[in-house]
Order: C-alpha cells, then structure tokens, then sequence
C-alpha cells in the first residue's frame, strides 16, 4: 500500500451542498486554537459593546444590564471558537468572526430597540466586502466575491419585495441587514444562499406567530426579525461551504 500523496487535499464533509475540511484531520482549528479564537472573539465582542457602541449610537448602545452583558459575551466566544472550528486557519475567518461579533449585538439592539441602525449594518457591509475580497485574492478564487455580491443583491431585493408586499412587520432595517448576509452566505455557495435566507424568513414568522399568540387579546407588539434572520444565517454558515 502507497503512501498518501502529500499535495492530496485534506479530508472533508459534505453538508447542505457544500465541503467542510476536517478540522481534525487538517489540525487547523486545534483546541487551544479553537480557545484562542474563542477568546478573541469576547473581547473584540466587550470592545464593541462597552466602547464603540456608546459612542456610535449613544442614545441606544450604552452598557447593557450584568445579566445581558454575560449573555453577550458568552455568545460572542461560543460564536467564536464555533467559527474557528468551522473555517480553521482559512482567510474567510476574520470575515465571519466580525458578521458574528457585529450580529450579537445587533440582536440585542434589535431585541431591546426594534432597531437595525444604519450605524452598525452599513459597516458591516463594507467590512464583509473588504475582508472577503482579501479571502478571495488569497484563495485566488474571485469567483467567491461575485457570488456573494450577487447574494447580497438577491437577499436585499427578495426582503425588499416582501417587506413592501407582505403586512409581517418587515421594517427597512430587515430588508438592509438582508445585503451583508446575502454577502456572507453567497460568499459560500448558492445553497448556503437559499437555505439561510430561506430559513431566516421561516424563522421570523415563525417568532411573529409565537409573538400574536403570547399577546392575544392585548395591544399589538412589535416582532424583531433581524435576531431570526443572523441566527439562521450563522447556523447554515456553520453547517455549509
């Protein structure tokens, strides 16, 4: 029996139309990695929310209450070691550590405010286009780009259609947080593209109807989406290429 060919690529596993390297049989994403990327995603995470955030949106991201603080900063590391198993030592990691860092408290202000402000989803935007175009020199493969371009232009217009034809409670900062997870997903293949933005629509509606039924009878409430759509869209990222 021969020895392996060593330029042959590393093991992976197929998921959602897509292949995910084997962390454990490329080494990449090792547990002290995995913790160190862990670690750096919460502080990055406290970073954001205890400092740039109450500058940039005074009126709404001052210091949150201990208990949400430790919810925020616990899911910013467990986001983070989770992409760091997901994507290793890949150029696409820094890209999704920040749509994690930056979706995190997005929720949150979304949960409190039901509000996606332009402040912190047009960034977000313009930094997955810049940290994934660098992905995509890296791997020499601009192919990537300008299917997640396309994504972001597809995801937008089908939230925009809805959020203009549909009475769901769409706002407009929904249908603009649609284009950097359209990026994100498209970045990845066309079915990360369908299954999180397909899911991410489930998964609102899903909340709205939880949301009338908990409150029937009494004045009409509100129902953020974006909380659904970033849970959607990570958890198809984490699962698919």
């Amino acid at each position: 029996m021969g020895c392996p060919d060593a330029a042959s690529p590393p093991p992976a596993r197929r998921i959602l139309g897509g292949t995910v390297p084997d962390p454990a049989a490329t080494g990449s994403a090792s547990l002290l990695f995995i913790a160190g990327i862990g670690s750096a995603g919460l502080c990055l995470g406290l970073l954001l929310e205890h400092l740039i955030l109450p500058r940039l949106l005074p009126r709404l991201a001052g210091p949150p209450a201990i208990r949400p603080g430790i919810t925020t900063a616990a899911a910013g590391f467990a986001l983070s070691a989770l992409l760091a198993w997901r994507f290793g030592t890949s150029a696409e990691l820094p890209a999704y550590l920040v749509l994690a860092i930056a979706g995190i408290q997005l929720t949150r202000i979304d949960f409190l405010h039901h509000l996606l402000p332009n402040r912190l989803v047009l960034p977000l935007l313009g930094a997955g286009v810049l940290l994934l175009a660098f992905a995509a020199a890296v791997a020499g493969n601009a192919g990537n780009l300008l299917r997640g371009l396309s994504g972001a232009v597809i995801l937008f217009i089908l939230y925009l259609i809805l959020a203009l034809t549909s009475r769901n409670g769409l706002g407009m900062g929904d249908v603009k947080l649609a284009a950097p997870l359209g990026l994100y997903l498209g970045y990845l293949g066309w079915s990360p593209l369908f299954y999180g933005g397909a899911l991410g629509f489930v998964a609102g509606g899903i909340a709205s109807v939880l949301v009338v039924l908990k409150n029937r009878g009494n004045k009409p409430q509100e129902v953020a989406y974006g909380p659904s759509m970033l849970a959607a869209g990570i958890a198809v990222i984490l699962l698919a290429q």
